[in-house]
């Protein structure tokens, strides 16, 4: 994995460049450093994607201080249960679980039975049922759900919250989740090793559900409602006294299947729900279970998990040093206690806080003990004791510790890649009525990614002149999609023979391009302007403080949040410098071109901007249904993808609709963002070149490959002559 980072970080740095670095003019082309105001320009996309979230949010808490009635709390239930249905699709149909038991461990108060069953068919489910052995007639069970640990139940930590309620008369089904204990969704064999943690896994997989258009958690829902299919089919169990609990993760999942399964009676989620607007003033929204699409776009928080089951009995257990905002759990109980009240149940709601840090503290234990002995009407002792944990070893559901290399369980990956197959099918029968086809895809493209057509473009700043020799350099600070101004840079030619404008933007920035790249200055010498600029998230207007591994993470969640993508945004100041350019070189030809992510922002606004003329993409990806194969796939390129797509189209329908336009692509990518042999470029476009041969236009889509250095410029020159 090194290596391949290592060779695509070399790959990207020698794309454009020359072996004569120090030959390259200099140019100073930032802004911010003058325009001291704008200091915080680096936060500019995350902050812009959080707005439209808090804008939406602030619209619920308007619609909330409306409901003064059961009546219309009632109301609100019943909306926000079918937007969750909606949100979260419609689960599998419930096939046979083929639940068996593996082992049985014996203790002197309770017996742990091993249980493997299937969600799905081969999607298996490692759990241990325990048992206590004083019992009289059926008794009350409680599923747990493990929050991000590897060993998932196993963590001593939750081993001490299980055997305590089992010590006290529950039953208790601890499951592992995907990604974590016997569930490893990438493990190696060779090694034997676990190849990403629980939370990387989770976000690995979950990335590319999102591309498919549905929700990993639907995946974590699934597997507790089936878990509570299994509970209720035990002849020791009280199908009427079934509760939930789980921490963070397990809080997180706690919460949803609560909220959807009406069977659960009682829960107790952990270290998990907040208020969304303070999770996005804080650290962002985080593993990718814990968003659902479109969620604060359908008016939803946090609380309506809560309000969704009243007056059923809920306990939320939270400590107030947690990276979930202790503000944002007061607030949201604050809110629920309103549905309780409404229903004469104010004493069902419940909230236990302790003042430490995340975890699962003495006070919140014993708060959960009473709580499920009053309401599932188990009473006795709640005290927490102390217990005589298992070794890892001894909970082993499958002979080896892993079902990757016992039963041969399908995976998150193929049961979504089973799923794109047949979205592509869909998508290929939709394409023989091209015409219709290309129509829908426009239509859907825009509501996919979210983008609309800028309505203003505001005042551009002119903010300095240069006089070089062959050209002239100009600054200017261009209004943006938010509260933000694109930094740009025009290059005007001396002698302007060509009377066409580039607009050329990249991953790296404008610096880049102006003084590490040849491309720019051989441009504006054989007679073209050029206009670089910096979109957010990349150059002046990046990182932001949300920095680290797979900081953008955050960032592309909280569009999913909204519905409103990173690719769009780009896409509206993509035009919006389109219209500057007109502005300053009136009569100009305008040719759009970007390097690498970036070329997602340029496809939307071209697909809506008849003005940009042509188009230069340089590692652009070839398909998502490719990415989604790729097990491994460079998770950088999520950030200019569009979730939901492949409900629609994939990326060779929006090329397609391009036509007839000119398009030149360069060294295109896969999901690896490896450069594949050009047959297979060719291949996977092969419906985009369809329309362009129909259209009797094939000669202008072009596609070259493994073309590097100074080259590229020949080339982009060439082209843009022809």
């Amino acid at each position: 994995m090194v290596t391949r980072i290592l060779k695509n970080l070399a790959a990207s740095l020698v794309l454009l460049i020359t072996t004569s670095y120090s030959l390259l003019a200099q140019d100073d082309v930032n802004l911010f450093g003058y325009w001291k105001y704008y200091s915080d320009a680096h936060n500019a996309l995350y902050k812009t994607e959080a707005a439209l979230c808090l804008n939406m949010l602030a619209q619920r808490d308007r619609e909330i201080q409306k409901i003064h009635s059961l009546e219309a709390w009632q109301k609100r239930q019943a909306d926000v249960k079918e937007k969750l249905q909606r949100i979260l699709g419609p689960f599998p149909e419930k096939t046979p679980l083929n639940a068996r038991i593996t082992g049985r461990i014996k203790r002197p108060e309770f017996t742990v039975e091993k249980i493997l069953f299937e969600s799905m068919p081969d999607f298996y489910v490692t759990g241990a049922l325990f048992l206590p052995k004083k019992r009289k007639g059926k008794a009350p069970a409680i599923l747990f759900t493990s929050g991000h640990t590897e060993e998932s139940f196993r963590y001593k930590p939750y081993q001490h919250i299980i055997i305590n309620l089992v010590k006290k008369g529950f039953i208790v089904f601890a499951i592992d989740p995907v990604g974590q204990g016997e569930r490893s969704q990438y493990f190696d064999p060779a090694t034997g090793k676990v190849l990403l943690n629980s939370v990387a896994q989770h976000c690995q997989f979950g990335d590319q559900c999102f591309l498919s258009g549905t929700n990993p958690a639907r995946y974590f829902i699934w597997d507790g409602i089936r878990a509570i299919d299994y509970l209720v089919s035990r002849k020791e169990v009280d199908p009427e006294r079934i509760g939930i609990t789980g921490h963070s993760g397990g809080g997180t999942q706690a919460a949803y299947i609560a909220a959807v399964d009406d069977r659960i009676l009682a829960a107790a989620p952990e270290c998990f729900i907040t208020d969304l607007r303070y999770l996005l003033k804080s650290i962002g929204p985080q593993d990718a279970e814990q968003n659902l699409s479109g969620f604060i776009k359908n008016g939803l928080n946090h609380g309506d998990f809560i309000e969704v089951r009243a007056p059923k009995p809920t306990l939320i257990l939270s400590v107030t040093r947690d990276f979930f905002s202790i503000q944002g759990t007061r607030e949201t109980y604050a809110e629920a206690k309103g549905i309780y009240r409404a229903y004469g149940k104010q004493e069902y709601l419940k909230k236990s806080e302790t003042d430490t840090v995340h975890g699962t503290p003495l006070k919140n234990r014993v708060a959960r003990y009473a709580f499920f002995q009053k309401f599932l009407n188990n009473p006795g002792d709640s005290a927490d004791h102390p217990v005589k944990y298992f070794t890892g070893e001894e909970l082993w559901i499958t002979s080896t510790g892993q079902l990757a290399t016992s039963s041969g369980s399908k995976t998150v990956h193929d049961l979504n890649n089973e799923l794109t197959a047949k979205e592509m099918e869909a998508i290929s029968r939709s394409r023989e009525n091209t015409q219709t086809h290309l129509q829908k895809v426009i239509r859907d493209a825009a509501a996919v990614s979210g983008f609309k057509y800028p309505e203003t473009f505001g005042t551009y700043v002119f903010s300095g002149r240069y006089v070089k020799t062959g050209y002239i350099l100009e600054k200017y600070l261009i209004p943006g999609s938010g509260d933000y101004y694109l930094p740009a840079v025009l290059y005007k030619p001396v002698e302007n023979v060509q009377k066409k404008l580039v607009l050329l933007f990249a991953d790296q920035g404008k610096e880049w391009l102006a003084n590490q790249t040849p491309l720019v200055h051989d441009l504006v010498k054989k007679g073209y302007s050029v206009l670089l600029f910096d979109l957010p998230g990349t150059g002046e207007l990046a990182p932001g403080y949300l920095q680290g591994y797979n900081a953008y993470r955050p960032v592309w969640y909280t569009g999913i949040l909204n519905g409103k993508s990173i690719a769009a945004i780009r896409a509206e100041d993509v035009i919006r410098a389109v219209h500057f350019g007109k502005s300053m070189l009136p009569g100009h030809q305008i040719t759009g071109a970007a390097d690498g992510h970036v070329t997602s922002g340029l496809l939307l606004a071209a697909l809506f901007s008849p003005e940009i003329s042509g188009i230069i993409m340089v590692r652009p990806l070839i398909s998502y249904q490719n990415m989604i194969q790729k097990e491994f796939y460079d998770d950088n390129i999520i950030r200019s993808t569009l979730a939901g797509a492949l409900r629609h189209f994939d990326l060779p329908d929006l090329y397609a609709l391009l036509a007839p336009r000119k398009v030149l692509f360069i060294n295109p990518v896969d999901g690896t963002k490896e450069n594949p042999e050009k047959q297979e470029v060719l291949s996977a476009l092969s419906f985009t070149m369809k329309i362009y041969k129909d259209d009797n236009v094939q000669n202008r889509f072009s596609v070259l490959t493994n073309i590097m250095g100074a080259p590229i410029s020949e080339n982009i020159d060439r082209w843009l002559k022809q």
